[in-house]
C-alpha cells in the first residue's frame, strides 16, 4: 500500500512538472518567440557591449568582482526588459490589443537603443553618465547645441546607429520569414492559455518585478552608482531619488541673505577711474600654463605678464560652467546651481554686477566673444550684466579668419572690432571684456597657426596648441591697448572661466562636471598699466573669481556702499575666506570644499566621498577620507549641502519677489552692437 502511494505520488509529480514544462511553452506561439526573442535578445547583447566597452575603457578596469559589479544592473535590467514583452505577449490577446502592443514593443525597443547608444558616446566624450536634465535640455536647447552633437556623429557611428534602427524596425519580420519560411507578425494569437499558462505568465511578471528592482541597487564595491547602474535605471533615480540628507537639519541653517541689489560705487580720495579689462581665457586649466607648469611653454606672454601682476596661486571657479564663472566674476555672488540657465532670465541675478556699478560712475561698457550669441541666451546674460554693447561672433566680420569649434572662430577675429570701438569711447572710462573660443572642445586651431609636440597624447597635445593659441592672442590684444596709448590707464583682469579634464579621474573629460583641479584650478591675475603691481605679488591662499568684483573697486580706489557681495578683495588678506566651496555644473552631481591644503568631494550618493591633501598630492591620486571620522566627514558634508540649499533659496526668493506680477521695472535695454 505505502509502495503503490509512492508510486502514485512520483507519476503527479512528473505530470506537474511536464504542465509546468506545458505552460512555459505555451506562453507564446512559436512564430511569437521567434519573433520577439529576433529583437530581445540582439538588443540585450547590444546594451551588455556597449557597457563593456565603457568598462573596459576605463583608464584603470576593474578586476573580475569589480567587473561584474558594474555590469551587474545592466544584465538585470535588460532580463527584466525581455521578461516584461515576454509576459505582456502572454497575457494579452485579441489583434487590436496585439497590434497596439507590437507598435509599443518597437518604439520602446528603438528608444531604449536610442537612450543606450547617446549614454555610450556621451560617456565616451565627457566621462559622465547621462542623465534626465542634461536630455531634457538638449532637447529644449536642440539648436544650440546641434552643432556639439554633430562633431560627434561620425560616418561610422552614423552607419552603426542606422544599421541598429533598421534591424529593430524591420529585423524580427525578417527573421521570423527566414525561420518559419513565412511571414508572421504577433498581431494575434489562436492560443489559449490554461492555468498552468496563466500561471507562468504571473511568474513572468514577477520576474519583471524583481529583476527591474534589482537592478536599481547601488554598487556592491564602492564604485561610481551612476557609471554602474543600468542607463535607464540611472536617469530614474537620479531624477526621482533626493540625497540621503537630514533635510530638517540643513533648513534650519538657512536664513534670509541681504543681498546686493543696492549696492553702489563711493569715491573715495584714492579713487582713479582707470578702465578695466576682464579676459575670460575658455577652458583654459591652470596646469596647461606656463604660470603653474614650469615643464610647459604654452603661456609666455601670461608668464610675462604675471612678472608684474598680482597673482592668485590657487584659484577656483565657482562652477566649472562659462555661464555660470562669469556670474561669480562679473557680480561677485555664487551662480545658480542649476542648469536651466537662472542667470539669463530677466531679473535672474541677484546682485548689481560690475558692468552696472560702473556705468553709474560714468563707465561705458562692451563685451566681446568670438562664440555665437545663440548658446544659453548669451545676450540675456550679458544684458543682465548691465553691457552697453555686445559684439558677439554675430556681430563680427568673419571674412579672413576660420571657423575653430562647433561654438565659433578664431579669437582674433574680436581684434578689429576691439580697435574701432576702443577708438570711438577711448575719451571715457570704460570696461570692456573678451571672451575667447578656441580652446574650448573640439580642440582646433587655425591652419596657418604652427602646432608643436608638448606631449604624446594626440588629444591632449591638440589642447595644449590652442592654449598657446590663445596666449598669443592675448599678446595681440595687450599689444593693441599700447598702439592705442590705453596700456598705462587700463587694469587688466586676466582669468580662465573654467578648466579641462582629459580623462586623469574617473574618465571625466571637458569641465562642466569635473570636480578635481584639472577641471576647476585656473589662472587668475591683476594686471595694471601703471606698474602698481611691478616686481609682481601673489596671493596664496586659495580663492575663487567671486572675488573680482571686490578686487576690481579696490583696485580702482572705491568704497563699495550697501556691500552685501559674497566675494572679498584680493588686496585684503584680512578679508580672504578660511575655505571655499565649489558645486559641478549637473545638479547634486558633485560639489567640492576647500580649506588650506586639505580638498574634500562630495559625490552625492554617486560614490562615496574623497579627500586629498592638495600640499602633499596635488594631482588628487591619493584619497585619504579614512583619517577623517564620521564626525568630520559628516561635518563637511553638511558645510556643503547648507551652503548648496542657501544659494538654491537665495535665487528662489529673488526670482520670486521681481517676477512679472510683483515688479514694474522694465526690463534690460538691448545692448548695441549689430552691424
Amino acid at each position: 500500500m505505502h509502495l503503490k502511494s509512492l508510486l502514485n505520488s512520483i507519476v503527479m509529480t512528473l505530470r506537474g512538472d511536464e504542465e509546468r514544462r506545458s505552460g512555459l511553452r505555451g506562453l507564446l506561439t512559436r512564430g511569437d518567440w521567434v519573433y520577439l526573442l529576433s529583437l530581445l535578445l540582439p538588443l540585450f547583447a547590444y546594451n551588455l557591449t556597449l557597457k563593456v566597452l565603457r568598462i573596459t575603457g576605463q583608464t584603470d578596469p576593474p578586476g573580475f568582482l569589480g567587473f561584474l559589479d558594474l555590469i551587474r544592473s545592466d544584465i538585470l535590467f535588460n532580463l527584466g526588459f525581455v521578461a516584461l514583452w515576454v509576459g505582456l505577449f502572454a497575457a494579452l490577446h485579441g489583434r487590436v490589443v496585439r497590434a497596439v502592443l507590437l507598435v509599443v514593443f518597437h518604439l520602446s525597443c528603438l528608444l531604449l537603443l536610442a537612450l543606450n547608444t547617446a549614454s555610450h558616446f556621451y560617456y565616451a566624450t565627457t566621462g559622465s553618465t547621462l542623465d534626465y536634465n542634461t536630455i531634457a535640455l538638449t532637447v529644449q536647447t536642440f539648436n544650440e547645441v546641434s552643432g556639439v552633437i554633430a562633431t560627434e556623429v561620425t560616418t561610422g557611428r552614423l552607419a552603426l546607429l542606422s544599421l541598429v534602427l533598421f534591424y529593430a524596425v524591420a529585423g524580427p519580420a525578417l527573421a521570423t520569414r527566414l525561420a518559419a519560411r513565412d511571414w508572421h507578425l504577433p498581431v494575434f494569437s489562436t492560443r489559449t492559455l490554461r492555468t498552468s499558462g496563466y500561471r507562468a505568465a504571473l511568474v513572468v511578471c514577477g520576474a519583471t518585478v524583481a529583476l527591474v528592482s534589482l537592478s536599481a541597487l547601488p554598487s556592491m564595491t564602492g564604485a561610481s552608482n551612476t557609471f554602474s547602474r543600468d542607463t535607464v535605471m540611472n536617469l530614474v533615480i537620479s531624477e526621482v531619488a533626493s540625497p540621503r540628507v537630514d533635510q530638517a537639519r540643513i533648513s534650519a541653517r538657512l536664513q534670509k541673505s541681504e543681498l546686493p541689489t543696492d549696492a553702489s560705487l563711493v569715491e573715495t580720495p584714492s579713487t582713479e577711474k582707470k578702465n578695466v579689462v576682464l579676459i575670460f581665457l575658455e577652458s583654459e586649466r591652470a596646469s596647461a600654463t606656463s604660470l603653474h607648469n614650469e615643464d610647459l611653454d604654452t603661456t609666455p606672454v601670461l608668464e610675462e605678464l604675471a612678472r608684474d601682476s598680482l597673482v592668485a596661486e590657487n584659484a577656483y571657479a565657482v562652477v566649472p560652467h562659462t555661464s555660470k564663472s562669469m556670474v561669480a566674476a562679473h557680480c561677485g555672488i555664487e551662480p545658480p546651481l542649476d542648469t536651466v540657465m537662472t542667470e539669463s532670465e530677466p531679473n535672474g541675478i541677484p546682485a548689481k554686477c560690475l558692468p552696472e556699478l560702473l556705468g553709474e560712475e560714468g563707465y561705458r561698457s562692451v563685451f566681446f566673444q568670438s562664440a555665437t550669441e545663440e548658446f544659453e541666451r548669451r545676450r540675456d546674460l550679458v544684458g543682465n550684466f548691465g553691457y552697453n554693447d555686445f559684439y558677439p561672433l554675430e556681430s563680427l566680420p568673419k571674412e579672413g579668419y576660420d571657423v575653430v569649434n562647433y561654438f565659433g572662430y578664431e579669437d582674433d577675429i574680436m581684434l578689429e572690432p576691439s580697435r574701432t570701438w576702443l577708438e570711438e569711447n577711448r575719451d571715457e572710462p570704460f570696461l570692456a571684456s573678451y571672451l575667447t573660443i578656441t580652446t574650448h572642445h573640439d580642440y582646433n586651431v587655425p591652419p596657418d597657426f604652427p602646432k608643436r609636440r608638448f606631449v604624446e597624447d594626440d588629444l591632449f597635445n591638440d589642447y595644449l596648441n590652442t592654449v598657446a593659441y590663445q596666449d598669443e592672442f592675448l599678446g595681440k590684444l595687450i599689444q593693441q591697448y599700447k598702439d592705442l596709448g590705453l596700456y598705462e590707464n587700463t587694469v587688466f583682469v586676466i582669468m580662465a572661466d573654467h578648466g579641462e579634464g582629459f580623462g586623469e579621474h574617473n574618465g571625466l573629460m571637458q569641465h562642466d562636471n569635473t570636480i578635481y583641479d584639472e577641471g576647476v584650478k585656473i589662472p587668475l591675475l591683476i594686471h595694471d598699466g601703471s606698474g602698481e603691481f611691478e616686481g609682481g605679488e601673489s596671493v596664496e591662499t586659495p580663492v575663487q573669481n567671486i572675488a573680482v568684483l571686490q578686487t576690481v573697486a579696490d583696485v580702482l580706489g572705491y568704497r563699495i556702499e550697501n556691500d552685501h557681495y559674497r566675494g572679498y578683495s584680493l588686496l585684503r588678506e584680512e578679508s580672504l575666506p578660511e575655505s571655499i566651496r565649489i558645486s559641478c555644473w549637473t545638479e547634486n552631481r558633485c560639489m567640492s570644499r576647500i580649506e588650506g591644503p586639505q580638498k574634500y568631494i562630495y559625490h552625492f550618493s554617486n560614490r562615496a566621498e574623497e579627500v586629498f591633501d592638495l600640499a602633499l598630492d596635488p594631482l588628487e591620486t591619493e584619497d585619504v577620507s579614512e583619517d577623517l571620522d564620521a564626525e568630520e566627514l559628516s561635518r563637511l558634508r553638511y558645510d556643503l549641502l547648507g551652503w548648496q540649499a542657501q544659494v538654491r533659496a537665495d535665487y528662489e526668493r529673488h526670482l520670486q519677489e521681481n517676477s512679472p506680477e510683483k515688479t514694474t521695472a522694465e526690463e534690460p535695454p538691448e545692448p548695441s552692437g549689430e552691424e
